[in-house]
């Protein structure tokens, strides 16, 4: 068995997320403590109570990662860990952690001031949304034809899986995208809810700071080999890692590609840590072959462990 550990990006935070965890295993509240101190906020608090600051990118980061990590000691603390790891857009420094590649309280300072600098980078103009049904090809062309079209910014954001792709980018593009993918075919169009056109070059400024923050941060040969967004490849050279986060940030997140070139690698069992169960919904239309579960609950981790 080769087990991939896998962490989903912001999207599918909760009020509540990983408060069982917290509240059973010293463990999980230990990781809920240092990602307080790393970042200067009382993020259990956050993740916990009824709040409006879960869902705005500044915050929602931080509260993701910690969640993870969280469940991740937990797993670590029963003697559970993986061969391979990779995570989505933010859940790639869940991946980060579990392949030893930067401690806990480096990626809780720096996912901190990610969620900041993405913010503020481009308030307003900026959408994403949903291509259901439609090649990723005919997308491709699409955000090219459009944005010279319209001398605009429109691109893929995300290659989730097949039959969804999310495009990202100033508003008028992105929804004239939209609509020209309507006419090739596409089932659906779905505009996000997000708070900024992520992973698109209005980015690259959040991701030139994100690279100054990154400058003092110590990086470590991984333990565990994982995959960068950015490629869709293993990560053998720590001194390429402080490039690809600062790349990622406004560049495709390539993930589809990394589970496909996992599964070839031979992995096939495939573990999404954290809140919801987006990544495991992707593997249903990557390959239904490879078994894959979530812990999300306290229930799933028992379910999990005790298998």
């Amino acid at each position: 068995m080769k087990r991939v550990f896998m962490f989903p990006g912001q999207g599918s935070q909760y009020v509540g997320m990983g408060k069982e965890f917290y509240d059973a295993m010293p463990e999980a509240k230990a990781v809920y403590d240092l990602a307080s101190e790393a970042s200067g906020l009382d993020v259990a608090a956050l993740c916990f109570e009824e709040n409006d600051k879960i869902n705005i990118t500044e915050y929602t980061q931080i509260c993701m990662l910690t969640t993870e990590a969280a469940i991740y000691a937990a797993l670590k603390a029963k003697g559970i860990d993986c061969d391979v790891t990779a995570g989505l857009s933010l859940g790639e420094y869940g991946a980060l952690i579990a392949s030893g590649t930067m401690s806990m309280k480096d990626a809780f300072a720096v996912v901190r001031k990610r969620g900041i600098y993405m913010q503020e980078a481009y308030p307003t103009g900026g959408a994403m949304s949903a291509i259901l049904g439609l090649d990723a090809d005919r997308i491709e062309e699409i955000c090219k034809e459009t944005a010279a079209e319209e001398s605009a910014v429109v691109s893929i954001a995300n290659y989730n899986c097949p039959g969804q792709i999310v495009i990202t980018g100033e508003a008028n593009a992105v929804e004239k995208a939209g609509d020209k993918c309507k006419e090739a075919g596409a089932k659906r169009v779905v505009p996000l809810k997000v708070s900024g056109p992520f992973h698109s070059q209005l980015l690259t400024g959040a991701g030139e700071k994100l690279g100054e923050a990154l400058k003092d941060v110590e990086i470590r040969e991984a333990e565990i080999p994982y995959l960068a967004n950015v490629t869709a490849d293993y990560v053998t050279d720590k001194a390429e890692v402080k490039e690809l986060l600062t790349r990622q940030v406004s560049s495709s997140v390539r993930w589809q590609q990394t589970v496909e070139r996992l599964i070839a690698d031979g992995a096939d069992e495939f573990v999404e840590i954290g809140p919801g169960r987006s990544l495991s919904g992707f593997m249903r239309k990557i390959n239904r072959d490879v078994a894959t579960y979530n812990i999300d609950k306290m229930e799933d981790f028992e379910k999990y462990v005790n298998r």
